[in-house]
C-alpha cells in the first residue's frame, strides 16, 4: 500500500479524498518534523518513532577494499507496538 492507496482506504470514512489526502499529510508532515527535532512520537498500540543517530564508522570498498570513514549520521526508527505486533501475528 502506498500513500494513494491509503488515502483511498480512509476516504469513505473522513468524507472525501481531499479531507483524507489533508488528514494523511499532516499525520505524516507532524511526525516528520517532531522525530527531525529529535523528540519522539507515541501512538499507544501503534508504536514509536524517533531519531537515532549512527556513530562514525570505518567501512571497507567492496570493490578495491580501501578504507573509507563513514561520518555520524542520525536515522529514522520505528518501534512496532503490542497490539500492532499481535494484529500481525494474528493473535488478535
Amino acid at each position: 500500500m502506498n500513500k494513494r492507496d491509503l488515502i483511498d482506504a480512509i476516504s469513505p470514512r473522513m468524507g472525501d479524498k481531499k479531507t483524507a489526502a489533508e488528514a494523511v499529510n499532516a499525520i505524516l508532515e507532524t511526525i516528520q518534523k517532531t522525530v527531525a527535532k529529535g523528540d519522539k512520537v507515541a501512538i499507544t498500540g501503534f508504536g514509536v518513532f524517533e531519531k537515532a543517530v549512527r556513530p562514525a564508522r570505518t567501512a571497507r570498498n567492496p570493490a578495491t577494499g580501501a578504507a573509507i570513514k563513514v561520518p555520524r549520521t542520525s536515522v529514522p526508527k520505528f518501534r512496532a507496538g503490542a497490539d500492532f505486533k499481535a494484529m500481525v501475528n494474528k493473535k488478535r
